[in-house]
């Protein structure tokens, strides 16, 4: 899975959490509602939990819940959780020949990458799960139920 789809599905499982806290939903059920295979869900919940974004309540009622207040809760942050490695990514092996332009090609791309990243999660850490839900006409429970 790529890591703009790992952000997207998680991003909406995670609205899912918001509109439907506080009721813990099984990952099946949040799996049924956004679209996104229940095994690679299920892998990215606990990615999620593991960052203390849900928590799983066990036993026949339980499910996931959103912990992580949505108007606090950052794209970048989910990114955080769910990808381990930058956005842009290069690889510097140095192939047979001309090795010092290929490094000097490398260094550039790095360089430029690194800015380019840095760009990329100031952007990200604007955007705010609620936001995103305002912008797709979503209505959040969890600020209601949680406080």
């Amino acid at each position: 899975m790529s890591a703009s789809t790992k952000l997207s599905a998680s991003t909406k499982a995670l609205c899912h959490l918001a509109r439907t806290f506080p009721l813990p939903q099984s990952s099946q059920a949040i799996s049924q509602a956004v679209g996104v295979n229940a095994s690679k869900l299920r892998r990215l919940l606990s990615l999620l939990s593991r960052n203390g974004i849900v928590v799983s309540a066990k036993g026949k009622t339980g499910g996931f819940l959103l912990d992580k207040d949505p108007r606090v809760l950052h794209l970048q942050e989910i990114y955080c959780a769910v990808e381990d490695r930058k956005a842009f990514h290069l690889d510097a092996r140095s192939p047979d020949g001309d090795g010092d332009r290929h490094a000097a090609f490398n260094n550039y791309f790095l360089d430029l990458f690194a800015e380019i990243q840095v760009d990329i999660e100031t952007k990200m850490e604007g955007i705010t799960l609620y936001a995103i839900m305002r912008r797709l006409g979503m209505n959040s429970t969890f600020e209601i139920n949680k406080h």
